[in-house]
C-alpha cells in the first residue's frame, strides 16, 4: 500500500477547521469529540449548526457577582489559547462555568483539586463527553495553583511535592515525591540532593530512581530492629545490616545495584558538601558491596526478522512518510528512539569530502554525536524536510514535528506516539518469527540489531563505540559478546 502524501489526505467537514479528518470520520479529532458531546447527531445537522454559530462563544453570565471564578476561569482560557495545544470549545466550558457558579465557592482554589473531583462527579457522572470537562477544570486549577504559587526553586523547595514545570523543567514526569521519606531529617538532605543532582545536569528519571532508593532506606531505618532516629546512627553497621535485606530482594540485580549506587552517590554528597557533619565517616558502600550483574546477551533481531521490516514493499505500509523516515534512521544509524525523534531540523553536515553525516543530540550523555549515512537517508531526511516545510511554511526546529495538537510546529514527536504507529504498522506488515508467530519489537531493538550487524562485519570494536557515541569501551563489549556468524566463522576456519 503506496504511502499517503499531504495533498491526499481529508481535512475536517467543517469549512472554518483545516485540520486533518480523524480516520473514517469526516471530522478532526477535536470537531469528532464535540460532535460525541452533543450526542451524535446527524452529520449534515452537525455541520450546519456548527457553521451557522460561527466563532465559539463562552458565555460567562452565570458567573454574575462572581468575579474572582469569572477571572479565574477566563484566565484558564486565555492559557489554553496561548499555549495553541488544544481547542477548548464551549460545550467543554458551558458546564464547568454552571458547575463552578452553584458549588458555593468563591474561587477554585478554596477547595483541594479533590473535592472538586468528587463535586463534578456527584453532579456530572461520567461519560466520554464529560471527560473533556472534568479536563479543563483541572487544567484551570493547576493553572491558578501556578499563578498562586508561584515558581522556581524559592518557592517550590520547601515543599515535599515539587511540580517540575514549576522548575520550567519540561519532560514526561510531572512532579517529584518526597512524602513517602519518613523520617524528616532524611527527607530535607534527600531534597538538597536532589536539588544538586538536577541543577549539574542529571537527568529527572535519575532523580526519581535516586528518590525510590532513599524511600526504600527510609522504611529500612524506620524498622524497629533498627530504629536510626538520625544521622549519627547510621554506621558501616547499618548499611551492612540494609545490605543483608537488600539480597532478598527479589528484584533484579541491576535494580539492586542501582539502589546502592543511588544511596552512595547521596552519602558521598552529604559529607563533600557539609550538609550534615554527624555523617559517621564509615558510611561508605565499596565495590564489592555491590550485586555482580547479570551478564545478558543484546537484545538484537534476528536476521529473518530485519529482512521482512526492510523489505521495500513492509516499509511502503506505513500510513506516514514521516514514519518511514524515521524507521529507516533507526535501523540505519542506530539512534535511541528518543534521540531521533528530537532530530534537529537542520540535521545533516558535511565533512571536507564533502561527506553527509546525521548530527544529533545524545541525551542520555548530554552531548552532540554523528553518524555516517549514506544517499538513502539523506534522501529520506531532505524529504522530510520538505514535508515539514509544506505544512509549517515558518518552519519548524524538528525534523519530525508531532503531528497532532501542534499548529505552530513547536513540539517534536514523542516516543509514545511513534511506538504506537509501530505497533499498528507490524500488524500491517504480519512480520512472522520462525515460528510463524508475530513479532513485537521496541525500536530500541534496532539499535542492538545495528552494533550487532558491525560486530559481525569485523568493525573493531572502537569503531563500533564510537559509532553507538558509548562513553566506554565496557558497554561496546556487550555487543561484541553476540557475533555468532563471526565467532562460526573464524571456528569453521580452524
Amino acid at each position: 500500500m503506496p504511502t499517503v502524501e499531504d495533498s491526499d489526505r481529508r481535512v475536517c467537514r467543517l469549512s472554518f477547521c483545516t485540520l486533518w479528518a480523524q480516520g473514517k470520520s469526516p471530522f478532526c479529532h477535536n470537531h469528532k469529540s464535540r460532535w460525541y458531546a452533543v450526542g451524535s447527531p446527524e452529520i449534515e445537522d452537525f455541520v450546519r449548526r456548527c457553521e451557522a454559530a460561527g466563532d465559539d462563544r463562552f458565555d460567562f453570565r452565570p458567573l454574575e457577582g462572581k468575579r474572582q471564578l469569572r477571572l479565574e476561569l477566563q484566565y484558564a482560557l486565555q492559557c489554553r489559547h496561548d499555549e495553541r495545544q488544544v481547542n477548548t470549545h464551549s460545550s467543554a466550558v458551558a458546564p464547568v462555568i454552571r458547575l463552578v457558579a452553584a458549588s458555593g465557592a468563591a474561587s477554585l482554589l478554596e477547595w483541594p483539586m479533590e473535592r472538586w473531583s468528587e463535586y463534578y462527579a456527584a453532579g456530572r457522572g461520567s461519560s466520554h463527553s464529560q471527560n473533556g470537562q472534568l479536563a479543563f477544570l483541572r487544567y484551570a486549577y493547576t493553572h491558578l495553583e501556578d499563578l498562586a504559587h508561584g515558581s522556581g526553586w524559592e518557592s517550590e523547595f520547601p515543599r515535599d511535592v515539587w511540580q517540575l514545570r514549576r522548575l520550567g523543567i519540561e519532560g514526561t514526569r510531572a512532579r517529584l515525591r518526597f512524602d513517602r521519606i519518613l523520617q524528616p531529617w532524611l527527607r530535607e538532605l534527600a531534597k538538597r540532593f536532589v536539588r544538586w543532582r538536577l541543577s549539574i545536569g542529571r537527568s529527572v528519571n535519575q532523580a526519581v530512581i535516586d528518590i525510590l532508593a532513599l524511600n526504600r532506606f527510609s522504611g529500612f531505618l524506620a524498622d524497629p530492629r533498627v530504629a536510626a532516629d538520625d544521622l549519627a546512627r547510621v554506621d558501616r553497621t547499618v548499611l551492612e545490616r540494609y545490605l543483608a535485606d537488600l539480597a532478598l530482594d527479589s528484584r533484579s540485580t541491576h535494580s539492586r545495584g542501582r539502589d546502592i549506587g543511588s544511596l552512595n552517590a547521596f552519602f558521598h554528597a552529604v559529607r563533600r558538601h557539609g550538609w550534615d557533619q554527624s555523617l559517621p565517616a564509615n558510611v561508605i558502600f565499596y565495590p564489592d558491596d555491590f550485586p555482580r550483574p547479570d551478564k545478558r546477551l543484546p537484545r538484537a533481531l534476528a536476521e529473518h526478522v530485519m529482512a521482512q521490516v526492510e523489505q521495500p514493499d513492509n516499509l511502503d505500509r506505513w500510513h506516514t512518510p514521516d514514519g518511514r523516515a524515521l524507521t529507516l534512521i533507526l535501523m540505519r544509524c542506530g539512534l535511541r528512539v528518543g534521540d531521533a525523534c528530537h532530530l534537529a531540523f537542520d540535521c545533516i553536515i558535511r565533512d571536507a569530502d564533502s561527506a553527509a553525516y546525521l548530527r544529533y543530540l545524545n541525551r542520555k550523555m548530554k552531548r552532540e554525536a554523528l553518524v555516517p549515512i549514506d544517499e538513502e537517508i539523506e534522501g529520506e531526511i531532505a524529504a522530510q524536510q520538505q514535508r515539514v516545510l509544506q505544512r509549517w511554511p515558518g518552519g519548524s526546529r524538528w525534523l519530525f514535528p508531532a503531528p497532532r495538537m501542534n499548529p505552530d510546529g513547536t513540539r517534536p514527536l514523542t516516543t509514545h506516539s511513534y511506538r504506537g504507529q509501530l505497533d499498528r504498522w507490524l500488524e500491517r506488515c504480519d512480520v512472522q518469527d520462525e515460528h510463524g508467530r508475530p513479532v513485537h519489537l521496541t525500536p530500541h531493538q534496532w539499535r542492538h540489531s545495528f552494533g550487532t550487524r558491525l560486530i559481525n562485519r569485523d568493525v573493531p570494536q572502537e569503531g563500533v563505540r564510537v559509532l553507538l557515541d558509548h562513553s566506554s569501551g565496557e558497554m561496546t563489549a556487550h555487543y561484541a559478546r553476540l557475533h555468532d556468524s563471526t565467532v562460526r566463522r573464524h571456528w569453521e576456519a580452524c
